[in-house]
């Protein structure tokens, strides 16, 4: 199930329902206003996703700052409330939107945005991509943030970058060791054992989706799983030409990364790192050189 943040509603087919469909093959994720609605084809057919949290931080210099900012924001599909901490430089929204759209419309109005928090305690994860092909500069391909929106349903907000145009494939694989990149993470995470005839049609829950990467090398896509993030914590992340494992030792197109456990709103507010004594902003534009934009 797959939203491109980069929508075009003008190519979707009208349905008597009060929202425009993208239409997918399969089941396809809807942003429409404040909620986000899985879609079957050929079946009018609506799941709410309820809204989330997400904090950041951000350079906010007067209240002019903050009517920018909120002003950006409000024009998402999915934003319901938006609030700004002048003092403290935080800026809280609340809705269905992804955390890059939201990054990407703090950017808009000149200013950098850092995702501090998401969604409640426990229940948001993040996992940084990379290629484990040698000689290669800057590895980082790609990041997921990963937030539970309800008990039994999580989306995952996937960047890439870097990568060969053409389409690929997002799962979650059963281990955590990427000691040889993706080709030692084991099988897609939850796949049936042998021998169950009744659930043979039930599809790995690793299994998230496909995406297209086109010629300049980025995509954005939200992906939704009806799993709990604790579930996932500690296995890896991998996006790969290759649909189900046999991953090509050095492929500079299959990226992995371990899924860890992310700070939900409210429980980061440090600004200077204890251990090196930077701000976040140095590690921001640290990261921005790494990639991790």
């Amino acid at each position: 199930m797959i939203l491109p943040h980069n929508a075009n509603k003008k190519s979707a087919t009208h349905y008597p329902l009060p929202f425009e469909p993208v239409l997918r093959e399969q089941e396809t994720l809807v942003l429409r206003e404040k909620t986000i609605y899985r879609i079957k084809p050929q079946i009018h057919l609506c799941i709410m996703i309820d809204p989330f949290q997400t904090l950041f931080a951000v350079p906010l210099e007067c209240d002019s700052c903050v009517q920018d900012v909120s002003n950006s924001l409000k024009k998402l599909p999915g934003i319901s409330r938006v609030d700004a901490d002048l003092q403290k430089q935080l800026v809280t929204v609340e809705g269905t939107a992804a955390p890059s759209a939201i990054v990407s419309a703090i950017q808009d109005t000149g200013r950098d945005a850092i995702l501090r928090g998401s969604g409640k305690p426990n229940s948001a994860a993040v996992a940084i991509l990379e290629t484990h092909a040698k000689d290669i500069p800057s590895p980082v391909r790609g990041l997921v943030r990963i937030v539970q929106v309800s008990s039994k349903l999580t989306i995952l907000d996937l960047t890439l970058q870097g990568l060969s145009p053409g389409g690929y494939h997002a799962t979650i694989r059963a281990a955590g060791d990427i000691s040889r990149g993706a080709a030692s993470t084991g099988d897609i995470w939850g796949r049936q054992e042998p021998g169950k005839e009744e659930e043979a049609d039930v599809p790995p829950r690793g299994k998230l989706g496909s995406i297209n990467v086109g010629k300049s090398g980025t995509a954005s896509v939200l992906l939704d799983k009806p799993i709990e993030a604790w579930e996932i914590i500690g296995r890896s992340f991998v996006v790969s030409k290759e649909r189900d494992g046999s991953f090509k030792s050095g492929d500079p197109d299959t990226i992995v990364g371990v899924i860890a456990r992310s700070a939900g709103v409210w429980e980061n507010e440090k600004t200077v790192c204890s251990c090196s004594g930077k701000t976040i902003w140095d590690e921001r534009r640290e990261n921005v050189e790494r990639g991790l934009a």
